[in-house]
């Protein structure tokens, strides 16, 4: 059956340009001005790291952080919007910069992980069961530094705690090979999933696969996202476009190489993506030289590609496909795709 798409993005996409050669060159947008334009957009869904559904969350208890999740739930209704999930930003805090789970100090293990209970309950109070895991600082920058077995069954522990601490969250790991660290020990799809069958729930550990994430390890996107359909292990993409191997750009979807995203829209119309639910995150970030006026068309520009490409992959021949694939005429099937592509 084909997918259902619904969409969602962060607030973190309206951002003021900041990369990491130069410093902002847009004035910030209060999030209060940022959630009306979700609909404008033609976006149903919101992305939150733990501090941006509860800002300075450190400095509050637990049941002061409930309290201010349940208050941006009702703002969210009140525009037609659902969080989609919640990720724990643990890599700008000064107790995680060797890592918060395979840190090498036992304190700030205990920091990330009572911080990543903390955002589970925000994600409660929000009524998503999703958590994303992005292990930004999850690696290290010499390989001695660290014990990677260690490394990777503290990583199992951490999950296990928090997959004991709600028996219903669901964790989605979001893989990425390098950048802040040189190297992170859960780089690709398939150490993802394979950590998830390491721990107390298999079932509740899944991935969300981002487009520039699999670029930058070499991989092609869409055959990432097909390893982890094959395992019902897709629970949310973060698309986008990259150029090359350098530092994460984000770029608007398919403005890098349209085809490879044809195949990643693709890949998930096959396979009914978005049936249970799941959204369709754009990941993306207005260009440095944009202004304040127009800087989210690249929002709405990465959603109408997409939708541009599902009308190109669902308006192909399936008969003209088997029939060239029957025959391994791969040329007249290369050419078959590049002239829809080219609008021939």
């Amino acid at each position: 059956m084909p997918g259902i798409f619904r969409f969602s993005f962060g607030p973190w996409n309206i951002h003021e340009g900041a990369d990491p050669f130069g410093p902002t060159v847009r004035d910030a947008v209060a999030f209060e001005r940022k959630l009306p334009l979700y609909k404008k957009l033609g976006f149903d869904g919101v992305q939150f790291h733990d501090d941006d559904a509860v800002p300075d969350l450190d400095k509050l208890q637990p049941a002061q952080i409930v309290r201010k999740a349940k208050d941006l739930r009702r703002k969210l209704a009140a525009h037609g919007l659902v969080a989609e999930f919640v990720a724990p930003r643990l890599w700008e805090d000064p107790r995680t910069v060797d890592g918060g789970y395979t840190s090498n100090d036992p304190a700030c293990r205990r920091y990330a992980l009572e911080r990543s209970k903390r955002c589970i309950d925000i994600a409660n109070a929000l009524e998503t069961d999703l958590i994303v895991l992005w292990l930004a600082r999850e690696g290290t920058y010499i390989r001695e530094a660290k014990d990677s077995k260690v490394a990777v069954e503290r990583l199992r522990d951490a999950f296990d705690a928090m997959l004991e601490y709600d028996p219903k969250v669901r964790l989605a790991v979001e893989p990425k090979p390098n950048e802040p660290m040189d190297h992170t020990y859960l780089p690709a799809t398939g150490h993802a999933i394979a950590l998830g069958y390491l721990t107390r729930a298999p079932a509740r550990v899944g991935v969300n696969i981002e487009s520039a994430h699999a670029i930058l390890a070499a991989l092609d996107p869409s055959d990432e996202m097909g390893f982890a359909l094959a395992f019902d292990k897709l629970w949310s993409v973060h698309l986008n476009d990259q150029n090359g191997l350098k530092f994460d750009e984000d770029k608007t979807f398919g403005a890098a190489n349209l085809r490879r995203a044809f195949n990643q829209v693709r890949i998930l119309d096959q396979h009914g993506y978005g049936r249970r639910g799941e959204f369709v995150g754009l990941d993306v970030k207005a260009m440095r030289t944009q202004k304040a006026g127009v800087a989210t068309r690249h929002l709405a520009n990465s959603r109408e590609v997409f939708l541009a490409l599902l009308q190109i992959s669902r308006g192909l021949s399936d008969a003209k496909l088997k029939t060239v694939i029957a025959q391994r005429d791969y040329e007249a099937l290369e050419i078959y795709i590049l002239r829809k592509l080219m609008g021939k």
